[in-house]
């Protein structure tokens, strides 16, 4: 992936989500190492406001929706929550108004897994809300680098686009 081709070879979306996993060890390595010190209700709280504004809706909607075609609010939604830079803003909040703690390392966890284990990366209006695989990006990435999609589940479905 390059500044004028904004896609990734199976190989670089590995070495992406491998850079992920490592953030998520060291900020777990310390959340583990400052355990006593978390304070448990603001860790629980921070850990899960992320998808309760940024995903559950999007994907109840998506659920709910016949064609699981979703607004594309849910993809802002999700975009923002999910953003290293909307937390990064929480994080500095927080710190200002109530000091640094421990419990905040949630947040960076809660992003990392999402990337480096799960490879959930910002949603793109053009792709349906949950994934499937895009026929003509596994066609593509089956032409440049010989292989399927990284994770590509045998079951396929076209874009779906999204509701006004």
């Amino acid at each position: 992936m390059d500044q004028l081709n904004a896609f990734e070879s199976p190989t670089t979306t590995r070495l992406h989500r491998g850079e992920y996993l490592t953030g998520l060890g060291v900020s777990l390595g310390l959340f583990i190492a400052h355990i006593g010190d978390v304070r448990w209700i603001p860790a629980v709280l921070l850990f899960a406001y992320i998808d309760l504004i940024g995903y559950i809706p999007g994907a109840v909607a998506h659920r709910r929706s016949p064609d699981h075609r979703v607004h594309k609010a849910y993809y802002v939604l999700y975009n923002t929550m999910h953003s290293l830079i909307t937390q990064g803003a929480v994080v500095g909040l927080w710190i200002w108004i109530s000091g640094p703690e421990w419990a905040l390392l949630v947040i960076p966890i809660h992003l990392c897994a999402d990337r480096g284990v799960f490879g959930n990366f910002l949603k793109p209006f053009a792709l349906p809300f949950e994934p499937v695989v895009n026929e003509d990006f596994a066609g593509l990435t089956q032409k440049l680098f010989g292989k399927r999609p990284v994770s590509a589940p045998a079951a396929t479905a076209p874009a779906v686009g999204s509701r006004r």
